[in-house]
């Protein structure tokens, strides 16, 4: 699937979540058809909500999943990942999945985040900050899952730009396990959500991987944090961890 497609491929999936919903809601089996060639297959809609993760293999390698967002998945192509801490952000303040998929909902999101005066900074502690650090840089030189092109870890989110080498359904879902255990473990709890569950991300268009990876070294910049890239201990920008990385 080309680039150009995405916007159709995306309207179209957007589509089959008001079926699923509507299956739901009449307690029937709605078949939607493939249309467009977008889809493998088609089968029957139905199950939970959280348990129906819509995921078909695409033309060219790509892979799309969604659960509350839409995600697609390439192996080889760069992409532009943000999760962050649970409960982060205002319960009274949601962002629907529509809005995410824009630039700038994305980027106000991000905002509040930086600017967050209540919730978990669980990432601000040391030990967890270098635990986090520490298993990004071992998915690309242990496990050879991505290359690890740039990462922020902030109080209470994570930004990264990498490339994957396996599906990143995979790999992410890895990543915030181990991390949500050792951090659980460090806080000295058992249980507890650590991260949230749905992830944001992008699929890197042509022209967008240097703009996206300053992005991700200035934050922290941006946030208040520092007052130059290289200034902040937990990215990508600073040199210990590029020579580590490399």
């Amino acid at each position: 699937m080309t680039a150009q497609a995405i916007p159709a491929y995306r309207q179209h999936c957007m589509l089959l979540k008001q079926l699923y919903r509507l299956n739901r809601r009449l307690g029937v089996s709605i078949v939607p058809p493939c249309g467009a060639g977008y889809l493998a297959g088609s089968r029957p809609l139905g199950g939970s909500a959280e348990n129906f993760p819509m995921l078909r293999p695409l033309r060219d390698g790509m892979r799309y999943y969604e659960r509350r967002l839409p995600h697609f998945d390439v192996v080889g192509q760069p992409l532009f990942v943000t999760f962050r801490l649970f409960d982060s952000l205002p319960g009274n303040r949601v962002f629907l999945p529509e809005a995410l998929t824009s630039g700038r909902a994305f980027v106000q999101m991000d905002r509040m985040l930086d600017q967050a005066q209540t919730g978990p900074r669980h990432l601000s502690t040391p030990e967890i900050a270098a635990m986090v650090v520490d298993a990004l840089l071992d998915g690309e030189r242990r496990f050879g899952r991505y290359q690890l092109d740039s990462f922020v870890v902030m109080p209470n989110h994570v930004h990264l730009l990498v490339t994957p080498s396996v599906p990143s359904a995979k790999w992410l879902r890895t990543l915030k396990g181990f991390t949500a255990h050792e951090a659980n473990a460090i806080l000295g709890r058992t249980g507890n959500p650590f991260w949230k569950s749905e992830s944001y991300d992008h699929l890197v268009r042509p022209g967008e991987f240097d703009r996206i990876r300053r992005y991700i070294d200035n934050n922290p910049v941006k946030a208040g944090l520092v007052a130059s890239p290289e200034d902040f201990l937990w990215s990508s920008a600073r040199a210990c961890w590029k020579q580590a990385a490399g």
